[in-house]
């Protein structure tokens, strides 16, 4: 069974569906059906037309749950009217579904949710291995938005910065459970590139791949964190990295700056370095400035802080560091990389060590312990 063609057609098929008049959440559960069917006909007898057969027996799994339904006998006239068999027809919706899933009226939460199953073909039990959490829960908020946007036609256009949030939301979870949504979110971003000429779409296809390709060094073989400056670079998928080189390039050359192709053009910097003492921190630095006045974001300013560090010398980024509230997630982290920086291992090792317990993520928080420890065990040998 080909699980990766089955994914592809999904939207399509669920589109199709939705133009016919088919209520969302019932064409959605329908196209489930069908996929279901077809994992357990198409190995022994796989048909001419994959789409036009998953169409078909979306089409009347539809039509059975309409006709069971007394409360829609009222819509018994029009859904009786099935469409002749045939080859389906080309058009490519995909686009619409996009925008549907990511309808503001939805929570981020339920956008991710309902995009990766409805046009990344993905199934509940699937998704909730993915997120961690318990099947029901997943199929109850996966419910909960087909209902939210079941009234919402697919003729009128979307925002396309709340898909691309929806997407980058799914990248940065990373792996989890038997699904890579890393790699899922990069399969998603580059189909929906292929239906939109948006220099934003370029930007964050751009930065998921430079990201991703930084991948296989991120952690040691015991499963630790590797920082950025301490990765081994032969381990970086320069593929991929010219790859996403190659898109950006001619989105920035558009003129039309965005967040994510200011963040790729970070990314870039990063990967186009041999070392890390060969960073060039300076223009790292002149792209946060650029998404600052973007975002107006403090995770922004506080990753400047960082760069900064870097670039004029670790009293500037405890400077750039102090202007910034000392509540923000990670703040604590940067002031003690910064310390550290500037020799001061004790306050470094203490700021490590408070960092480590505020830390949500179990990587995270061992990382910082380590840093503390090796720190302490430093003032110690002296």
């Amino acid at each position: 069974m080909d699980e990766a063609l089955l994914r592809s057609l999904t939207p399509g098929v669920l589109t199709v569906l939705v133009r016919r008049g088919a209520d969302f959440a019932a064409a959605e559960d329908a196209v489930q059906d069908a996929l279901v069917e077809a994992i357990r006909v198409w190995p022994a007898d796989p048909p001419r037309d994959p789409k036009g057969w998953l169409v078909t027996v979306a089409w009347r799994r539809y039509l059975d749950a309409t006709r069971a339904d007394t409360a829609r006998r009222r819509r018994e006239d029009r859904v009786d009217e099935e469409p002749p068999p045939g080859p389906v027809p080309a058009s490519d919706d995909t686009l619409q579904l996009y925008f549907l899933c990511a309808h503001p009226s939805l929570t981020p939460s339920a956008a991710v949710a309902l995009t990766l199953r409805a046009v990344g073909g993905l199934t509940t039990r699937q998704i909730a291995r993915a997120y961690l959490v318990p099947e029901a829960t997943m199929a109850q908020r996966i419910s909960r938005a087909k209902r939210t946007v079941s009234g919402v036609r697919l003729d009128r256009p979307g925002d396309v910065g709340t898909v691309l949030r929806v997407l980058y939301l799914v990248f940065n979870e990373g792996y989890s459970g038997d699904v890579d949504l890393a790699a899922e979110a990069v399969r998603l971003t580059r189909q929906l590139a292929a239906r939109v000429d948006h220099p934003e779409v370029a930007g964050l296809l751009a930065l998921m791949l430079l990201h991703h390709a930084r991948r296989a060094a991120r952690t040691a073989p015991d499963g630790s964190l590797v920082p950025l400056a301490e990765q081994d670079r032969g381990r970086w998928d320069t593929r991929l990295i010219a790859e996403g080189v190659g898109i950006l390039q001619p989105a920035l050359a558009r003129d039309r700056l965005g967040e994510f192709q200011a963040q790729a053009a970070i990314a870039a910097l990063h990967a186009d370095a041999p070392t890390a003492e060969e960073t060039d921190w300076v223009q790292i630095v002149e792209w946060y400035d650029e998404l600052a006045r973007l975002t107006d974001s403090p995770v922004v300013r506080l990753n400047r802080a960082v760069a900064v560090g870097e670039a004029d010398g670790p009293g500037a980024g405890l400077a750039a560091l102090a202007e910034l509230d000392e509540s923000l997630p990670r703040h604590t982290a940067v002031a003690a990389h910064l310390h550290e920086r500037a020799g001061d291992r004790e306050k470094a090792a203490r700021l490590y060590a408070e960092a480590a317990r505020k830390a949500t993520d179990l990587a995270e928080r061992d990382h910082l312990t380590r840093r503390a420890a090796r720190l302490n065990a430093h003032r110690g040998g002296r």
